[in-house]
């Protein structure tokens, strides 16, 4: 069992993590696109209600919608803007990060029936990639942790469906396999999951799921967003279409 991680910003990701874990990725939420006119509908039957599908709705009616296309639709020009973008936008900054000409240009170009990913817990968008990695060299059980009341367990891999990890936890939550081949992790005011791998080809399995994802090195730290101007490069970025028939495309910050 793998017990909840609390990642600080001093340390480098790849030096916080578990020894057994060689690699780590920062896998990109998805936006949610939701059918053309639900928003409003919902508007009609509660105009005071604050508007955000439930994961039943995403699994059942959305599609996802990648960063690049909504840096492109809104004039910003990397991750680590439209990341800035968000988290100022839900208050997650303080006044000497937080960048409201980068979040006035998210929000006031988003379309009605696009809602802001998925924050505090793993996209329903990723689940069935993730579920489908974990099994991977015959994992059969599935560990969970989460730190806000400091519950675990395990779940059959086999028996477990996306829906399923959405109820275990409404924030942060760790989940691993019962070979430790790999683990997932959620995380407080984020719209990404951590992605951990015991082998160095974790870029390869980004790739093949089609994630976007940052895929860390020694110089990654969690607020990897802000590393620019700390004087420290970014990381390559892999934008991955979830069309699996585009190839992988690498950029630099």
């Amino acid at each position: 069992m793998l017990d909840y991680i609390m990642l600080d910003t001093q340390s480098t990701i790849l030096d916080q993590i578990p020894d057994n874990f060689s690699s780590a990725a920062i896998l990109l939420h998805p936006f949610v696109e939701m059918p053309s006119g639900w928003t409003q509908s919902k508007k009609n039957q509660n105009p005071y209600k604050h508007i955000y599908p439930t994961d039943e709705e995403i699994l059942n009616n959305a599609k996802p919608v990648l960063w690049k296309t909504v840096m492109d639709e809104c004039g910003l020009a990397s991750f680590a803007e439209l990341e800035l973008a968000l988290l100022t936008s839900i208050g997650a900054l303080n006044e000497d990060y937080a960048r409201l000409d980068l979040a006035d240009s998210l929000n006031l170009n988003l379309k009605e029936d696009l809602y802001f990913p998925d924050e505090d817990k793993t996209s329903v968008f990723l689940l069935n990639g993730l579920l489908e990695v974990m099994n991977f060299n015959e994992a059969t059980l599935l560990h969970y942790s989460e730190p806000i009341f400091d519950t675990s367990g395990s779940l059959k891999l086999n028996d477990v469906k996306p829906i399923k990890i959405c109820e275990l936890s409404s924030a942060e939550l760790m989940v691993t396999t019962n070979n430790m081949e790999y683990a997932f992790m959620s995380m407080y005011d984020a719209f990404n999951t951590l992605f951990l791998s015991k082998q160095k080809n974790i870029d390869e399995i980004v790739g093949k799921m089609n994630w976007e994802a940052i895929i860390c090195d020694h110089q990654t730290y969690i607020d990897w967003f802000l590393q620019k101007s700390n004087g420290i490069s970014y990381s390559k970025i892999r934008c991955i279409s979830l069309n699996r028939n585009v190839p992988l495309i690498l950029l630099n910050m």
